[in-house]
């Protein structure tokens, strides 16, 4: 296990609901879910009924302290406080302390490049002890497909990601002036990519894509609903067909699937 969420920080919940279902064909719900207590969560629902991850409201105080839209992964561990020790101690910083929900342990944390990211020690739904997340697929639509982290120091995050989460590189693409892309792989499956950023404006943050079944379809969505595409559709050596946009409260994300 690698990759077993993924968040949508927002100011909006109800305006992402309504973006998100155009672009990527997910359903948002309305209100909180029941069980998220006094914050704003809700679940992220695809067509087959699975769940593709969960938004939450960032509150006032949130944004006061410097919380921005944005898409967040969570990284699988299976000793939450083990592990903050020491990301702590290689750099990293906390952001929020361990917390304990009915699905699993978890925090937020930057990493010692400054890349915000959750860890999780994940409890199995109840009668399913063996169920696996299946919120990442390389080829299943509404899904993540993709994993890229545009990082200030590529070296020191292949370690750390390395080191931490048991990603291993076996395979570069160079880029030129750009430098390499670095292909992430664990367990026989690719995950994504780490390259290098390529100016100090760029965020240091992961960027998710998500798959959809026409990229020509979702980028006319994306202008439709009031997003900004920044990177317009193009086609990768896979034979896919990508973009890079954010939506109207500023999140970053990115879209994978064919050209039309």
């Amino acid at each position: 296990m690698s990759f077993i969420w993924y968040e949508l920080m927002t100011t909006d919940p109800d305006a992402a609901a309504g973006f998100y279902g155009e672009v990527v064909g997910w359903k948002i719900a309305d209100g909180p879910d029941p069980q998220s207590g006094d914050q704003d969560y809700r679940m992220i629902v695809r067509d087959d009924g699975g769940n593709a991850g969960g938004v939450l409201r960032l509150s006032k105080e949130m944004c006061d302290a410097g919380a921005a839209p944005m898409w967040i992964p969570y990284l699988y561990t299976n000793d939450v406080d083990a592990l903050l020790k020491t990301i702590q101690s290689e750099g990293g910083t906390l952001q929020m302390p361990p917390t304990d929900l009915p699905v699993g342990r978890i925090a937020m944390v930057t990493d010692p490049q400054g890349v915000p990211i959750y860890v999780m020690d994940p409890i199995p739904p109840a009668g399913a002890p063996d169920a696996v997340s299946d919120v990442f697929s390389p080829d299943a639509r509404q899904r993540v497909s993709w994993n890229e982290l545009a990082s200030p120091d590529l070296n020191a995050s292949k370690a750390f990601y390395a080191r931490h989460f048991g990603f291993e590189f076996n395979d570069v693409m160079s880029m030129g002036d750009m430098d390499d892309y670095c292909f992430i792989d664990r367990a026989d499956v690719r995950l994504g990519a780490i390259m290098q950023r390529q100016d100090d404006g760029q965020p240091g943050a992961w960027l998710m894509y998500f798959r959809v079944p026409s990229i020509a379809a979702a980028n006319a969505a994306i202008v439709k609903q009031g997003g900004n595409v920044l990177l317009p559709p193009h086609e990768v050596p896979t034979g896919d067909w990508v973009l890079i946009a954010t939506d109207p409260q500023g999140a970053g994300f990115g879209l994978v699937g064919a050209q039309s």
